[in-house]
């Protein structure tokens, strides 16, 4: 089996150096390159492994041309523009990027007719896991039941409510057939009045250096359900992502999940 050539848009930062470290312990996997504001830092370095003899780049055309597979977890904007550069070349993209908008989605879709991307807004397979049970808790217990998410990160994140909430809601929305968007409750202030049936709700907390815990409450008369992911390192991540990327490499375009990768549906 060829190796997969793995590269890291944002490789300076936290998960950008977990991700070289885990291709480069991965089998089947090479580190590719990385993108970094600042060019010439070599990788092995930057994740404390020792040199690797390569070093990040900050020409994005020039990595995409250089890889098999792209894994960013970096913001909507860079990440838009990997899934055209990538599109062009019929190179795999891995997003794990949050805080993407409807018109980002668009672009993301429209490259995915090109070449294979799996996007997830939570790379581990816990949370990917809990999304299956909350969409079929939500269909069994039906609308009696008042769903409400709550999710706590480090005081560093920059989008709420995150990405794995909101694909927790689209799980729950999706038991009950109903478009999240057309029943989400993201924020609760002042005299709200008694709550709307049939909404999901949204509690974000932000503090310290929490990594991610999500809990969905089905609330009903009488009792209550709480399903509870907590996420301790953030390598669960770049496992996944690394995962996905050489299950992408080969496949077909399209727009894929991490339920494609783990074969959950």
């Amino acid at each position: 089996m060829n190796e997969c050539r793995i590269g890291i848009v944002g490789c300076g930062g936290r998960m950008g150096r977990m991700l070289i470290a885990e291709i480069a312990g991965t089998e089947g996997a090479r580190v590719a390159g990385g993108l970094s504001r600042t060019g010439g830092l070599d990788l092995g370095a930057l994740a404390g492994l020792g040199p690797l003899g390569i070093a990040t780049g900050t020409d994005p055309a020039a990595l995409v041309a250089a890889s098999d597979a792209i894994i960013d977890f970096t913001v909507p904007d860079a990440t838009v523009r990997q899934a055209e550069l990538a599109a062009a070349r019929g190179t795999v993209l891995v997003i794990g990027t949050t805080g993407i908008d409807a018109a980002q989605t668009r672009v993301i879709e429209a490259a995915a007719r090109h070449t294979p991307i799996v996007w997830s807004p939570n790379m581990s397979l816990g949370v990917n896991l809990l999304m299956g049970l909350v969409e079929q808790v939500a269909a069994t217990l039906g609308p009696d039941y008042d769903i409400e998410i709550v999710e706590m990160h480090h005081r560093m994140k920059i989008d709420a409510p995150s990405g794995t909430a909101l694909g927790l809601g689209r799980a729950a929305a999706a038991g009950r057939g109903v478009p999240l968007e057309d029943v989400w409750v993201k924020s609760r202030d002042g005299h709200t009045g008694a709550r709307d049936a049939g909404t999901i709700g949204f509690a974000t907390l932000r503090g310290g250096d929490v990594v991610g815990d999500h809990t969905v409450v089905f609330a009903g008369l009488g009792e209550r359900i709480e399903l509870t992911h907590k996420a301790a390192d953030r390598r669960i991540y770049a496992r996944g992502a690394v995962r996905a990327a050489l299950w992408a490499k080969g496949r077909p375009p399209g727009l894929y999940g991490m339920k494609d990768v783990l074969g959950l549906r």
